[in-house]
């Protein structure tokens, strides 16, 4: 399975992306914003392909177990250069990421004003057994990063 997050705006501190699936139009995306330099917690994973897998035993299993059916663990983002424990997970504001991925059903508008996704919880129901259930048939599952965002074009 391939997932493709198309970031096309960051402003006012949060990237917006549309995250795909197969390239069918699943959701909405919040990060924290770009910088060429990393700061924990407050910058947003790099452009390029990763492979989610499910992790067990994190820290918000007990809250995702009571909203999500047959939760098997978070959607772990592995081999990010200079991240670790970044995870797909519900939120609507840079303020719930620290470097992780935020799904929603819509978004608003940050050029005008804080960036803000919403609906997560559903967004997230809706996402997380489509690679779970993947997962769990042993098939692999990727996510590319593309930064649309940051193409200047040259007139």
């Amino acid at each position: 399975m391939e997932l493709i997050v198309q970031r096309y705006s960051d402003e006012n501190g949060s990237t917006l992306g549309l995250l795909f699936i197969n390239f069918k139009f699943e959701c909405y995306t919040l990060e924290d914003r770009y910088r060429s330099d990393k700061i924990y917690g407050e910058t947003r994973i790099p452009a390029g392909r990763y492979k989610i897998e499910l992790k067990e035993q994190s820290r918000f299993d007990g809250r995702y177990k009571k909203k999500i059916k047959n939760y098997r663990g978070m959607l772990h983002i592995l081999d990010v250069p200079n991240y670790k424990g970044i995870l797909i997970h519900i939120g609507n504001t840079e303020e719930d990421t620290a470097g992780c991925l935020l799904v929603g059903n819509r978004a608003n508008n940050n050029n005008c004003e804080k960036g803000m996704i919403y609906d997560s919880t559903s967004a997230f129901k809706s996402l997380y057994p489509k690679i779970a259930n993947v997962i769990e048939q042993g098939e692999d599952v990727y996510i590319k990063f593309i930064d649309l965002d940051r193409i200047r074009i040259n007139k």
